[in-house]
């Protein structure tokens, strides 16, 4: 396991003063339920759930697996530089967004991870880059020990590799996460945004455009929970990778966390990386869980990077 910093200190920005916004046109297609899907977004049946996803770009494939309540847009930052040069898939796990409906009766980590394969077949994928986000994290993981032929390299963000670990019970973390529940919306918000953003940015910064800006990003108002939320994290809380890592070393793999992740600390981060033989771990100073959208700049480098070395095996 190797430790490095993908970028040097005076790289890390948090583009003050210019948040960038990424959103997604309204379309005309319809599932069953008559909902209007996002312009540009498909739907494979699979296993009683309708699997939205979103493709665009030209190059090497590269599947991204996000997190807890939000949406496959929530790699909106990544997609719209990385397609340049590589064919980029997001979706919306079972039972959020427009995958509808949840289709099981017990939402599993194997369940999502046979989901984001069955994606991969159905693009005829030999072999792509797979990364994901905090669940995604885990999902990524357990899609990689099913069918490791298919997986070109990993890139796991602010995760673990037991899921148990994630987050640390604290009781600033209750409270916090209890604030982000209860009270007026506004309060909720900027609860929800104490989460996953550093405090540098909370301090300095609009943080109800950043509100605003999320909201599009993730897929609903920072202040409401998507219903499959306690169904999400209960199915990532009881995934554990830990006694598998080591057959993951013959998968480039980057492992990174930001410095201030109160939901996935970098400890968690570093430990999934001494666990995968031949990994990297990175560390993104004054970033925290949310460092895909704060931090997409440095994310973004840092996965180029990675897939350049690794696009040819």
């Amino acid at each position: 396991m190797l430790f490095r910093s993908p970028v040097s200190m005076n790289m890390i920005r948090c583009h003050h003063g210019n948040i960038r916004a990424y959103g997604v046109e309204r379309g005309n297609c319809n599932l069953e339920n008559n909902t209007v899907l996002p312009e540009g977004i498909e739907t494979l049946e699979h296993r009683e759930c309708a699997l939205a996803f979103r493709k665009t770009g030209e190059g090497p494939a590269v599947l991204f697996i996000q997190g807890v309540a939000v949406h496959g847009d929530g790699w909106q930052p990544q997609m719209v530089e990385l397609s340049t040069n590589y064919t980029c898939l997001s979706f919306d796990n079972r039972g959020i967004g427009n995958s509808q409906p949840l289709g099981v009766k017990k939402l599993t980590v194997q369940q999502m991870a046979e989901d984001a394969l069955a994606l991969i077949d159905a693009q005829a994928w030999n072999k792509c880059h797979i990364v994901g986000h905090s669940l995604g994290g885990h999902i990524a993981t357990a899609l990689a020990l099913t069918a490791p032929e298919r997986v070109r390299s990993l890139a796991l963000f602010c995760t673990s590799a037991r899921g148990k670990d994630m987050p640390p019970i604290t009781l600033q973390f209750l409270w916090t996460s209890l604030r982000s529940q209860i009270g007026p919306k506004p309060n909720r918000r900027r609860a929800f945004l104490e989460m996953i953003m550093p405090i540098k940015m909370r301090e300095s910064e609009d943080l109800d455009e950043w509100a605003n800006k999320m909201a599009k990003i993730f897929g609903h108002d920072l202040a409401e929970a998507p219903s499959v939320l306690h169904k999400q994290v209960s199915a990532y809380r009881a995934h554990d990778a830990t006694s598998r890592l080591r057959e993951l070393g013959s998968i480039p793999t980057i492992v990174a966390s930001g410095s201030e992740d109160p939901v996935g600390p970098p400890r968690l981060g570093q430990a999934l990386a001494e666990g995968i033989p031949n990994s990297e771990f990175h560390l993104l100073d004054g970033a925290s869980h949310g460092m895909t959208v704060t931090h997409a700049e440095e994310i973004n480098k840092l996965l180029a990077d990675h897939f350049s070395k690794t696009s040819t095996q």
